[in-house]
């Protein structure tokens, strides 16, 4: 399957935005952002005046590269959002948002994205009782999400009951961090996804 293998830190710094992609290292004075605000590469401090497509195509970037999707899959989200009622940009992230990946890393379950899809490809979790395995699941309201019996013992998940625990998960998110077990109770809004991305930027893109 392919997927990204280059440094993380260098999508950071390529968007000009912390997109928190490697946990709590983002947090800390290691950041790459911290210590180099500034695109990579030879020409990085350079000087550049960006198109309105440039201006697009980051916005773009950033949200794919935020929830960790490769360029075909987004499109379908993508074309998927269209179809949808609603406002096309904001049916995206909400698309976007209720990937299982997604939401076990917003219970505390996992310190970042691409750690939840790995867990979750390990078979770590259950989902409404059967054990799942596929990050892109979309989960609705009513799904229950919970770690196997097999796994809680483990040490990574002593360290992520603790983890969860003092995390604040959202609204539409019920979480029990001691018995490492979330439920979704309602599909979240636009108001409650908080990335640093304007939408409609993405819609014009692609309206091109």
């Amino acid at each position: 399957m392919a997927r990204y293998t280059g440094a993380v830190c260098r999508q950071c710094r390529r968007e000009g935005m912390k997109l928190y992609l490697k946990g709590d290292r983002c947090y800390s004075n290691k950041c790459a952002m911290e210590r180099r605000a500034y695109a990579p590469g030879m020409h990085g401090q350079g000087r550049s005046k960006v198109s309105e497509y440039g201006t697009q195509l980051r916005a773009k970037q950033a949200v794919r590269r935020i929830y960790g999707i490769l360029e075909k899959q987004f499109r379908l989200y993508y074309k998927e959002a269209e179809r949808q009622r609603g406002v096309t940009g904001s049916n995206l992230l909400i698309l976007l948002e209720r990937r299982l990946d997604n939401v076990v890393f917003k219970m505390g379950f996992a310190s970042s994205r691409a750690e939840a899809r790995q867990l979750i490809r390990h078979a770590h979790f259950t989902l409404n009782g059967k054990k799942v395995d596929i990050p892109s699941i979309l989960l609705k309201a009513g799904d229950e999400i919970k770690v196997r019996e097999t796994s809680v013992k483990s040490d990574k998940f002593s360290i992520l009951s603790e983890l969860a625990a003092g995390k604040s998960a959202p609204a539409w998110l019920e979480v029990n961090a001691q018995d490492l077990y979330g439920k979704v109770v309602a599909v979240p809004t636009r108001e409650e996804i908080m990335i640093p991305v304007d939408e409609q930027l993405i819609v014009e893109l692609y309206s091109r």
